[in-house]
This record gives structure tokens, C-alpha cells and sequence, in this order.
């Protein structure tokens, strides 16, 4: 597939070009967006909606109970649909818990560990939830330290078990960054229950990310490529091959006459994480530059016309500081583009914009 047909794809399957009519339906479309900066999960769902929709509207949709945050793979956190996320965790939490049983290990965190917590914890979590700082000062009142990371994988621990999730936004002043832990069976009113979790899985993957492939599958939902290609062969009629070893959509959205040309997508956006290789959206002398770098950072991205131009950050943004623009690599296909700056400047105000709202 040429790179320029693959870009147009992405754009419009990632919403990015083909925006949704709310936010719940874009986090539907994209079925699990990557999270750990709070606010630039929040955001990835916004810069895929019809619209501005502000801050304060994705937090009424985690108030209302229709979108959640969980360790939903990769051991990392993501935004998700509240109903899907039991399904997603029937497929993804054993490979979750392989992959951090070392970890576990040095931490002491055993059986009875997680019993004592889950015993400690639900009584309380039963009146409207509890925060991180909450959570942990019930583990340490029952003589367990949440320290040295033990406290967080408790915490995945107790979600991969299906017990928990993040739910409604702590109300503070400015950006709220905090979440309320609660009871799944509590907080969810609905479960989707898909035939084939395993298929649906890889189709959800390809309705929000193609054109990808099995591997890039396999790094986005963290499971083997043996796993990956099992799902592949389990979605064969959900999903089009339209090039060797390359999926779309059955049914794409089609791009809206006004989507802009530059986009700012925020730290860890899927549309340039959630692919084994990132070349086809960011040259390759550019890669180091975003991310993931030592620290495991992937840094804010300015988009244009498909391509990863520059870095910026939200603080810069809310400021008005430019943002880190880079120069085109020698024969790069944007070695001759024009970066039109004005476009820069007003995705970044859109940004703003939401913050404020």
C-alpha cells in the first residue's frame, strides 16, 4: 500500500479526519485509547469529536459512568468504554500478569497479599470510591507498605481481577489529574458480551487503527504474535485484507470536507504508538525525537497532513510558546513542504480551548 493511501486510512480510522459525533462514540470507534497522562487520554478522545467538546464533557462522560481507565494491556493504562472492559480483560489480563509475575515477585505481592487488600478495600469503595492516596492508606492501615511500586500493582492487580476500575474525575481546581477507584459491578451498568473476545478484539483494533497488521496487533494489545495471528484467523470476515498482510475496516468512516490539515495529538496519541513500525507517520531521523525515548516518554506531536512535524507540551501550549517544529530530513517527502504556521497555531488554541471549557 502506498504511504500516502496508508495516511489518508489512518486519519479517517483513527477519526482524526472523520471525526465522531460525541465523545462516547469516538472512544467506542477506538475502543481503548492510551492513558497514563490522564489529560492526554482526555484529549485524543476530544481531537477525534465533531466540534470542541471541552475537558469538563469527557469528565462527565467517566461521571455518568460511560467511559472508564484500566490497566486494559500492555500493562499500561488506557481510556475505555466502561461496557467493553470486562471482554477486553478476558483476553488481555493473563498475558498482563505473565509479563509483571517477576516484578510481582520481588514486591512480595502473593495470593494472600491480594486477599488482605480486596477484604480491606471493598467495604469502602462501596461509598462512591476511593482515590490513589485513599486506596493506599487502607493497604497501609492493614500492614501492607504500597511503596516501591507494590501499591500500583495491587491496584492492577485488583483490576485485572475485575474487581475495580477508575471512574469519576476528582473535582479540583483546574485540571482534574485524579481519579475515583471503584467496584466494577457497582460502577457498570452494562457489560458487552462479543461471541469471540478474541476476534472482536483484533477487529475493534482494525476498525480504529488500520491499515495495520498482525504485528502491529500484537504490540498495541501487548499479546504474543501466536495469540495475534489466532485472532487474525478467528476475524478474517470482520476485517479486509487490502494489501499483503494488511487489514482495514469492513465499513470505514468517510473524512469530513472540513477536517484541518494539522493537528496537535497529544503525549502517547494512538495514532503514532500503536503500530510496531511508526515510519509510514514520522520520518525515521525524527523518531528518537517524539518517543518512546529512555524514560519511556512519548511526547506530544504536531501532525500535518498526516506527518509528524514537531514536538510541543501542554504547559507551552496553555502559555502560547511556540512549539518544537522539525526541520525535514534530506529526502524526506516533506523535505520541500511548507509548514503553515497559522494552521500550527490554531490546533494548539484548539487544544487550549478544551483545557478552558
Amino acid at each position: 500500500m502506498k504511504t500516502a493511501t496508508l495516511i489518508a486510512e489512518r486519519l479517517c480510522s483513527h477519526r482524526l479526519s472523520a471525526p465522531a459525533r460525541t465523545v462516547a462514540d469516538a472512544a467506542s470507534h477506538m475502543l481503548a485509547v492510551q492513558s497514563q497522562d490522564f489529560t492526554a487520554g482526555r484529549w485524543a478522545l476530544a481531537a477525534r469529536t465533531r466540534g470542541e467538546p471541552t475537558l469538563s464533557a469527557v469528565d462527565g462522560a467517566f461521571a455518568r459512568g460511560d467511559l472508564v481507565r484500566a490497566w486494559t494491556m500492555r500493562g499500561t493504562l488506557h481510556i475505555i468504554p466502561a461496557r467493553d472492559l470486562r471482554w477486553v480483560l478476558s483476553v488481555t489480563a493473563e498475558r498482563q500478569r505473565a509479563q509483571a509475575a517477576g516484578r510481582r515477585r520481588d514486591l512480595g505481592i502473593d495470593g494472600a497479599m491480594v486477599a488482605a487488600v480486596v477484604a480491606a478495600v471493598v467495604p469502602r469503595l462501596r461509598d462512591g470510591g476511593l482515590t490513589r492516596a485513599e486506596m493506599f492508606e487502607v493497604f497501609t492501615g492493614v500492614g501492607i507498605d504500597p511503596s516501591g511500586q507494590r501499591g500500583i500493582h495491587l491496584l492492577s492487580e485488583m483490576t485485572l481481577d475485575g474487581l475495580i476500575c477508575q471512574g469519576p474525575v476528582v473535582e479540583r481546581d483546574g485540571v482534574g489529574r485524579e481519579q475515583r477507584f471503584v467496584l466494577v459491578d457497582e460502577h457498570i451498568a452494562e457489560h458487552a458480551t462479543p461471541e469471540d473476545p478474541l476476534a472482536e478484539l483484533f477487529v475493534r483494533y482494525i476498525d480504529g487503527h488500520g491499515p495495520a497488521g498482525v504485528a502491529d496487533f500484537a504490540w498495541w494489545s501487548g499479546l504474543t504474535l501466536g495469540q495475534s495471528r489466532e485472532a487474525l484467523t478467528r476475524a478474517r470476515g470482520g476485517v479486509a485484507e487490502v494489501d499483503d498482510g494488511v487489514f482495514v475496516s469492513t465499513v470505514r468512516p468517510r473524512r469530513s470536507s472540513g477536517a484541518a490539515n494539522v493537528l496537535a495529538l497529544g503525549a502517547f496519541d494512538e495514532y503514532y504508538i500503536s503500530y510496531a513500525d511508526r515510519t509510514a507517520v514520522c520520518a525515521p531521523e525524527h523518531l528518537a525525537l517524539v518517543g518512546p525515548g529512555k524514560n519511556g516518554m512519548v511526547r506530544a506531536t504536531i501532525v500535518s497532513d498526516g506527518r509528524v512535524i514537531g514536538c510541543w507540551t501542554h504547559a507551552s501550549a496553555s502559555l502560547g510558546s511556540e512549539p518544537e517544529l522539525f526541520a525535514p530530513g534530506r529526502g524526506s517527502e516533506s523535505a520541500d513542504a511548507v509548514v503553515d504556521v497559522d494552521a500550527v497555531r490554531a490546533a494548539l488554541a484548539r487544544f487550549t480551548r478544551f483545557l478552558e471549557g
